[in-house]
Parts: structure tokens; C-alpha cells; sequence
């Protein structure tokens, strides 16, 4: 990845950080979310935020493998 990318990168997941930093202190209320019938455990929004953000970063480092899967270089395609 070239230094340009990096940088993106970075700089959008420290925006991300920022966000749910902003997000947490504003809504500091216990919540709980009802799917499929069941509630979850009454925690703050923002907690809420950051577990599915780091749930998500995972499933894409975990996908991207699979989904854009590294061609190798023969002797002959070496320069």
C-alpha cells in the first residue's frame, strides 16, 4: 500500500474515533436493543458504536482475503 493509502486510512479511522468519542459523551443513557425478539444488555450508546465498529473491522480484515485474493509473481513475471 502506498503512503497515500496509509494515510487515508488513518485519518479516517481517527475521524471514526473522534465521532464515537463525541457520540459517547453526548449520549451517556443505558440502551438495550431488541432483535429477533430478544433484548440486550442495557449499555451506552456509544459502547454500543465501538463493539459493532471493531466487530466490522474484523469481518473486513477477515473477508478481504477472500474476496480480493493475491495473485503471485513468477520467476518469469519478476523484473
Amino acid at each position: 500500500m502506498n503512503s497515500l493509502a496509509n494515510l487515508a486510512a488513518i485519518t479516517l479511522v481517527g475521524i471514526w474515533m473522534l465521532v464515537i468519542a463525541i457520540i459517547t459523551v453526548q449520549n451517556a443513557q443505558p440502551m438495550s436493543i431488541e432483535l429477533f425478539g430478544q433484548k440486550t444488555v442495557a449499555m451506552p450508546f456509544g459502547l454500543m458504536l465501538t463493539g459493532v465498529t471493531v466487530i466490522g473491522m474484523i469481518g473486513v480484515g477477515l473477508l478481504q482475503p477472500l474476496l480480493f485474493p493475491s495473485r503471485r509473481r513468477t520467476k518469469d513475471e519478476e523484473y
